[in-house]
């Protein structure tokens, strides 16, 4: 490759080799997942702390064990913003007005903590299909792999929740 050509492709292209404007779109896209997932991460632990009932015991440990899932992909998800030359968003005001998963307070029983949680990962698998889209339309394979495995396990926890649910 010439040197002019060169130069040319490191205008266009960020650190790690991806077309610039297409990273940036993606970033923006895992900006508005990221929003959405602290605000499901903290509905999670609403759920974990509030529940009450006969069924206390086993969702007060599910709820734990779903937002400590979040909480680490969480972390993975401003990392690759970062990794692709974004600023991961870090303000709870931030969260709320970019989130499409929506802050819900003072649930406690079973029956609504559980939809509360199963609406909060239907909305997160459906902006991680988003993303993948950006992803893939980027050829960014990382972002791709990082969001699918997510997509994967986060599909089974939402099957397991409807079927603890009866629906």
């Amino acid at each position: 490759m010439g040197k002019e050509r060169q130069k040319a492709k490191a205008l266009t292209t960020n650190s790690v080799g991806l077309d610039t404007k297409q990273s940036e779109a993606l970033a923006v896209g895992l900006n508005d997942l990221l929003a959405a997932y602290q605000v499901h991460y903290q509905n999670l632990r609403g759920c974990h702390w509030n529940i009450t009932g006969p069924t206390f015991f086993e969702l007060h440990a599910k709820f734990e064990e779903l937002y400590t899932k979040a909480q680490v992909f969480i972390d993975v998800l401003a990392e690759r913003i970062l990794t692709l030359e974004g600023s991961p968003l870090h303000t709870y005001s931030s969260y709320l007005k970019h989130s499409a998963v929506k802050e819900q307070r003072d649930l406690s029983g079973a029956k609504e903590t559980v939809a509360c949680v199963m609406a909060g990962m239907t909305t997160l698998i459906g902006l991680q299909r988003e993303a993948l889209k950006l992803a893939e339309k980027a050829g960014d394979e990382a972002s791709s792999t990082m969001v699918g495995d997510n997509i994967t396990a986060m599909e089974k926890d939402l099957w397991m929740l409807r079927a603890y649910s009866g629906k």
